[in-house]
């Protein structure tokens, strides 16, 4: 673990994909609203934080890594607050991507007590912008050239493309970097023929094609063999929360790691920490079963903190070293 944690500093890694702000507004609720059965939030103060692509970028850098991060956002007052923290967090961003008129997607969540009482999702219509002109295409297989590794952080809000996704593919096999993906099925990106895609649960049965009945229990040996015929990864890590992480090369199960997380105070983007260490390990040349141990040594820390969050190494090794 030490050894990870030494190759991945300053490993230079793109991230691309849908960027956006998170917004808490915390308070307490002591009364029940005399207009409607609902309870009276009385907000005490307002914290941001980066989300979505954003997100796993902060995450690269808390765990010592170099992200360039190549998205969209409005140029706005959450644009705004969210170029800030990118810049606060030493993330570099393209500045250039700002759109005129569409918003910065910002997802607002109502906590009461360290709770989460309701989330409020601000994003407009999806973003019509796409890499589809050639200047487009040839600024990002630039940067996939200065890159070590690439992850493609789809959430299905109208960035990516099949075409986009197969034009980063080409550049980094030819360089031999590896490409991950942390997919919305709901997007419909082929992610065919990636070094490595990061389903959860839900993600990995849609991506398989299947439906479970309620209480059926979750058939890993057919969804990996299913995710593989379709998309044909080199590995696939499925994240089970507190079950742990499934791993999957060339549709067999090769292992299971149990979850190290000792107390679960909020899941928010612990997708994007697991994405993060594993494409870091992985980038640094480590295998895929010593990349996923520490990733899930990574999102032990983070779930144990409320609200979207990232890991340090320090944290994670003292994570790893109480299991």
């Amino acid at each position: 673990m030490k050894e990870i944690v030494e190759r991945i500093r300053g490993l230079q890694v793109l991230v691309i994909g849908d960027v956006m702000l998170d917004h808490y507004m915390w308070g307490d609720a002591t009364r029940i609203s005399p207009e409607a059965p609902v309870p009276v939030v009385e907000v005490l103060r307002d914290t941001y934080a980066a989300g979505g692509a954003a997100n796993v970028a902060v995450n690269l850098r808390a765990m010592g890594g170099d992200p360039d991060l190549c998205g969209r956002i409005g140029n706005d007052e959450p644009g705004r607050i969210l170029l800030d923290l990118l810049d606060r967090g030493g993330v570099r961003f393209d500045r250039e991507r700002l759109c005129s008129d569409r918003p910065t997607i910002e997802k607002t969540r109502v906590m009461v007590q360290r709770q989460q009482l309701c989330r409020l999702d601000r994003e407009g219509p999806p973003h019509g912008y796409r890499f589809t002109r050639d200047a487009d295409l040839r600024a990002l297989a630039a940067k996939v050239n200065q890159a070590q590794a690439v992850i493609v952080a789809d959430y299905a809000k109208g960035l990516m493309s099949d075409d986009t996704l197969a034009a980063v593919r080409d550049v980094a096999g030819k360089r031999g970097i590896p490409v991950a993906v942390d997919p919305k099925p709901r997007g419909r990106l082929t992610c065919r023929e990636v070094d490595l895609i990061t389903p959860n649960r839900t993600e990995a049965l849609e991506l398989a094609g299947l439906r479970l009945a309620r209480g059926e229990l979750f058939p890993a040996e057919e969804v990996c063999r299913r995710i593989w015929d379709r998309f044909t990864p080199r590995y696939l890590v499925v994240t089970l929360g507190e079950e742990g992480m499934l791993l999957s090369e060339r549709g067999r199960i090769t292992a299971r790691i149990p979850t190290v997380a000792r107390e679960v105070f909020d899941v928010s983007g612990a997708g994007d920490t697991v994405v993060a260490a594993l494409t870091l390990a992985l980038g640094a040349g480590f295998p895929l079963r010593e990349a996923a141990h520490f990733a899930n040594a990574a999102a032990g820390v983070v779930v144990g903190k409320v609200g979207t969050a990232t890991a340090t190494p320090e944290e994670i090794l003292s994570c790893h070293a109480q299991t």
